[in-house]
């Protein structure tokens, strides 16, 4: 079921990203014109000094494959402080307190990260971050201070050092040291100025103008507006730059406090989301009190990006995903509850993504908010899982042991094996492995061909097969397959890991054995690959051979949507040797749905299903291996690939049920056809 862009949802973005531009420049305009009625003696003016500041550009918009707004931005207001000149005037604790007091009756919140309590007896923070931590001890050492210090004794020096008189409160005095340690940390750090409050609303600014603040300035920025709750790990953030980043873009002629994207497609990008930057020359008197603001370079702003994501069947997969494992965890206890889990789903033909969900998930929306807490959380609900997760494959991975097979010329399509129940080769150095169902019924799978060895899910096939083969073959072929290399998607990714015997004496200090050839050959042992890997290496699999690149960008537009300025195209990286042979594990997986380990969910589903489920073990308790499992459908003219991994998920068969979620989302027209069909009274 292709999916398109829908022109209806690009006009009715068109029309929004439209009235932003205008509310920008009708403020800019206001800033100029309407503010500065006598503009020539604002300029001339012997008190005035000028300096020339940047404008920054809106930033372009993020929507789905269907035209549906994920991201887009906003103008908002912020009270800023013109630290030098405020820092010249007698009364500048005055002001500060004074403007803290307005922010307090008026219910506006104010930047205070000191880590200190706001009364006395002081104390430092007990649930400090650890970015309070770091600046603190930046100060510490600015300062030659001793960093044992007691809080009492500290705030004693900051008021000394501050010039706060001796007359103020202590509960007064520890609200102007809040804000004159932020600006003088942030200076200390070369981080962007210090904010006072951030998106205030009209009201608050014409009580500031009112009272005539001294160094007390209104600034326009943009603000990153979220229109969907998922999806958090692709769309990503953005914040500002660090010393390393500023170094990179102020050759891109970023201003030093510019926002830049730091995670997703945010930062995948940011050259297209970005936009150009416009300048302002902006007169102030010796009190830093604006006189006028005159535009000399119009910002541009960013372009829109088009993912390939489909943003409701993301929802499917993040939710599908998320009561999955809120069902397996209700029945454990705390220590052996599902630690994480993704799913990816990707178009077969094409390489795109369509969705990709890693659990736990964050809201992009209080991430600066709750960032270090969430950095420190254990379950690293940070980590994108779907792409940076790796994890062994189970007998996922029989279909490259298969196919090493059959291209290597150690089996053809007709090969029996007798499956007695125990590999018994390596019994001598006290090495049987036995086939999943041997403690079930005390023996075997009989004589199996490889695709009943598929279908089956036959260890003790794979065992002898990866025995014959060796490890150099296997690896071979699972390299075919992408795995141990970048898929090509545009977001951070990591490239897994090749079981191979270099590995295992670089990183274990062992030599390989024939056991080693053995257990990886039915996807245990030392491979390691992501979730997108396994999508992509189920999706060569169904489309006859192709490995196409990963890709998240579907087209970037103008910043008015008129024009397409990038379209991105299916990129084939390779066609995988002896793809001659994949028919037979092709009918190997589609009997799994049908007769196999998958039947309960999909033998009998409206739509043809290609599928393997994995186990993988852990150690310990069965219950707590990791669940695996992978599909494509329709199996007789394939769309779209599936795979998915929940942490202690038991088995692939557990998880299984989250894939069928998916597909009857994707294909949920052709599902009410069916089932319409089905129940059509006969004449």
């Amino acid at each position: 079921m292709q999916k398109v862009y829908k022109t209806s949802r690009i006009v009715v973005a068109s029309v929004l990203v439209l009235i932003t531009l205008g509310i920008y420049l009708a403020t800019l305009y206001k800033m100029q014109i309407y503010d500065a009625p006598d503009v020539q003696d604002a300029w001339s003016s012997y008190n005035a000094s000028t300096q020339k500041v940047t404008v920054p550009a809106a930033r372009g918009d993020i929507l789905d494959r269907n035209g549906v707004l994920l991201v887009s931005s906003r103008p908002q207001y912020n009270i800023t402080l013109s630290r030098e000149r405020l820092l010249k005037r007698e009364d500048k604790n005055d002001i500060i307190l004074n403007l803290i007091k307005v922010a307090m009756e008026q219910g506006v919140p104010y930047t205070d990260t000191f880590p200190m309590t706001t009364g006395a007896p002081f104390s430092y923070l007990l649930d400090m971050t650890s970015t309070q931590q770091s600046r603190l001890d930046a100060y510490y050492e600015y300062f030659d201070l001793d960093p044992e210090m007691s809080a009492s004794d500290f705030f004693v020096w900051l008021k000394e050092h501050y010039e706060i008189d001796y007359k103020t409160s202590i509960p007064d005095a520890r609200l102007i040291i809040g804000v004159r340690y932020e600006m003088e940390m942030r200076a200390i750090r070369n981080l962007p100025d210090y904010i006072f409050a951030e998106d205030v609303d009209v009201d608050f600014i014409s009580i500031i103008k009112e009272r005539s603040f001294p160094c007390v300035n209104v600034e326009m920025s943009s603000r990153r507006v979220y229109h969907t709750d998922y999806a958090a790990h692709l769309l990503g953030y953005i914040g500002q730059m660090d010393a390393e980043e500023y170094a990179v873009y102020k050759e891109k002629g970023y201003a030093y406090n510019a926002l830049i994207g730091k995670s997703g497609v945010e930062r995948a990008f940011e050259d297209y989301l970005h936009g150009q930057d416009g300048k302002m020359l902006v007169s102030m008197d010796d009190d830093g009190t604006i006189l006028n603001e005159r535009l000399t370079e119009t910002p541009i702003p960013g372009q829109n990006v088009f993912l390939t994501i489909d943003i409701a069947l993301q929802e499917v997969c993040e939710d599908s995903l998320a009561a999955k494992i809120d069902l397996i965890n209700t029945e454990r206890m705390e220590e052996d509850r599902v630690t994480g889990g993704a799913v990816v789903v990707t178009q077969v033909k094409t390489g795109q993504v369509l969705a990709a969900a890693s659990y736990p998930t964050f809201d992009l929306a209080t991430l600066q908010r709750y960032y270090n807490d969430l950095a420190g959380n254990p379950s690293k609900p940070l980590l994108n899982r779907a792409f940076m997760g790796v994890y062994n494959p189970g007998s996922t991975f029989k279909m490259v042991t298969a196919l090493a097979g059959l291209r290597n010329g150690i089996i053809a399509e007709n090969t029996l094996i007798n499956d007695t129940g125990i590999y018994t080769e390596y019994a001598d150095r006290g090495f049987s492995p036995v086939c999943w169902i041997y403690p079930l019924t005390g023996g075997g799978h009989g004589k199996v061909n490889v695709v009943s060895a598929i279908t089956e899910s036959c260890n003790y096939f794979f065992y002898w097969l990866g025995d014959k083969l060796g490890i150099d073959r296997i690896s071979e072929t699972t390299a075919d397959f992408g795995f141990g290399s970048k898929t090509g998607i545009e977001l951070p990714e990591s490239t897994g890991n090749l079981a191979t015997p270099e590995y295992k004496e670089e990183k274990l200090g062992m030599d390989w054995y024939a056991a080693d050839n053995i257990i990886t050959a039915i996807g245990q042992g030392y491979n390691l690959f992501t979730p997108l890997q396994l999508a992509n290496y189920v999706a060569t699999i169904a489309n006859g051979g192709t490995v196409y690149s990963a890709t998240i960008l579907g087209t970037i537009r103008s910043a008015d949507y008129s024009s397409v300025v990038y379209e991105q195209t299916p990129s084939a990286q390779r066609q995988i040797a002896g793809a001659e042979y994949l028919p037979l594990i092709q009918k190997g997986m589609k009997e799994v749905s049908r007769t196999g380990t998958a039947k309960s969910i999909f033998g009998n589903y409206p739509i043809s299903v290609a599928s393997k489920t994995g186990t993988v073990q852990r150690g310990g308790s069965a219950e707590l291996n990791n669940g695996v499992f992978v599909c494509y459908a329709p199996a007789d003219d394939p769309e779209i690939a599936i795979a998915l991994v929940v942490e202690k998920g038991t088995s692939g068969a557990t998880i299984m049920q989250i894939a069928r979620d998916i597909l009857d989302s994707y294909f949920q027209e052709e599902i009410r056809g069916t089932v319409a069909a089905d129940n059509t009274l006969l004449p």
